[in-house]
């Protein structure tokens, strides 16, 4: 009998999603037994600490009770129980290239993620200097997909394409006011490609609150 892991979960964490995505990808999601865990904000999720002291979500629980965070750990690690096309490049440049975009489609998760948090405080006490520069690192990563989209769109599906297209798709769920769009006809049309993968589509962002 096949082991489950249990994923703390939500459908609303693009890092969660990516992982849904990869393990998707690689015939793994029925091997997942999601646990919907709310973290974030001021409190402190402490039954989830106890075995992620970080309290951040995805973790992923194995039956044998060890536990991996966080997502790109996660993806690696579910990498190596299938038999099918890899998402982790083994050999270099590759290797490099994949990891690069992980890097590039986390670091925009990064600069989303407390830009949408500013926004909880109140208006007065938001930080415009803050906003502006995380709304310029976007921009910047946009304008930089956009010359080399056609590289994305030859490319072999990778943990990179994952981390990209997910970060493109938050923008879409949660800044709509950026119109990241505009201006970049080659990265939307590959992004457009990318949603439409079984996998990306099986895992739509949901904000559940």
């Amino acid at each position: 009998m096949t082991s489950q892991m249990t994923l703390h979960w939500s459908p609303r964490s693009p890092y969660v999603r990516k992982v849904m995505i990869a393990a998707h990808e690689m015939g793994l999601q029925d091997r997942l037994r999601t646990v919907r865990t709310v973290v974030g904000g001021t409190t402190p999720h402490l039954e989830l600490m106890r075995i992620n002291p970080l309290g951040k979500i995805p973790t992923l629980e194995l039956e044998d009770g060890t536990v991996l965070y966080d997502s790109p750990v996660i993806c690696e690690y579910l990498d190596t129980l299938h038999d099918g096309p890899k998402l982790f490049p083994v050999a270099w440049p590759a290797r490099g290239v994949a990891l690069r975009r992980l890097a590039l489609g986390d670091g925009m998760l990064d600069a989303a993620l407390p830009w949408l948090g500013e926004r909880f405080r109140p208006t007065d006490r938001q930080s415009q200097p803050h906003i502006d520069l995380w709304r310029a690192k976007l921009l910047a990563c946009v304008d930089a997909l956009e010359h080399e989209a056609d590289a994305l769109a030859d490319d072999k599906l990778t943990i990179g394409h994952l981390a990209i297209g997910v970060a493109l798709g938050y923008l879409d769920f949660r800044f709509d006011e950026l119109h990241w769009r505009d201006g970049h006809p080659r990265l939307a049309a590959w992004h457009a490609t990318f949603n439409q993968r079984p996998s990306v589509a099986a895992n739509p962002p949901i904000d559940d609150r």
